[in-house]
């Protein structure tokens, strides 16, 4: 090993999604063999809304697990409107949840029962913010008059940065960061908040997508921004 390279021998997966059932049981295999511990992300059908649906989805993946293995999946809840701040905090305390994801309804796969209006859930993140529990955010507006290439930028100045402000001791983790916009606010938004980066949007940019053609396994979403923003979040 040189200066410059550090060898993780049992790495962290920090975004995660096993899903369910068949699916659930071809992907946990693989990941235990590589993977020590992950966030596993809950947005199910229906999804991971209590302590008690942690525990159970939690068990399903241990079940799931090589024998033998000493992986450690680490749950979260699917943050709603009407989620409970005491189930969350109880769930916190016990171990049976260690972070909560917000996604914006619609924004992604499983969204629908996500959050629509960031201020109806308030209450639960203040909680949050007092227990020390994080919230992992997917960063994007859903606005159909917003570009989708413009999502992330807008959701920092629309709803992240005013979250910030109202609850600076909430520890937040902006998630999949695609955008210079991205990478210059966690820069320099202080301790509380913190991002986590893919290696394909280390890798493609928007071009690729239609390169030769409409490439359909490099679509997700986030999308893949212009070439600065590849260039900014590497």
């Amino acid at each position: 090993m040189t200066q410059d390279t550090l060898n993780l021998i049992r790495p962290d997966d920090w975004h995660i999604h096993f899903r369910d059932g068949d699916m659930l049981k071809t992907v946990v295999p693989a990941t235990a063999s590589v993977f020590r511990r992950a966030i596993v992300m809950p947005n199910l059908v229906p999804p991971v809304t209590t302590a008690a649906a942690a525990r159970a989805y939690r068990q399903r993946i241990l079940d799931a697990c090589p024998p033998g293995s000493n992986f450690q999946p680490l749950m979260t809840a699917y943050l709603t409107e009407t989620l409970d701040p005491d189930d969350l905090a109880a769930g916190h305390a016990a171990g049976d949840l260690t972070a909560v994801k917000l996604y914006p309804a619609g924004a992604t796969t499983n969204s629908d029962a996500g959050v629509r209006d960031i201020r109806k859930v308030d209450a639960t993140l203040k909680r949050m913010a007092e227990i020390g529990m994080p919230l992992l955010v997917h960063g994007e507006v859903t606005d159909p008059a917003i570009d989708i290439f413009d999502r992330e930028a807008v959701f920092i100045e629309r709803v992240l940065k005013p979250l910030m402000d109202r609850l600076p001791d909430l520890k937040i983790v902006l998630e999949h960061i695609t955008t210079r916009q991205a990478v210059d606010y966690v820069a320099t938004a202080g301790d509380h908040l913190a991002a986590t980066i893919t290696p394909h949007h280390m890798e493609i940019n928007r071009t690729d997508i239609f390169r030769g053609g409409i490439r359909p396994h490099l679509y997700c979403l986030p999308i893949a921004k212009r070439e600065e923003h590849r260039q900014a979040v590497r």
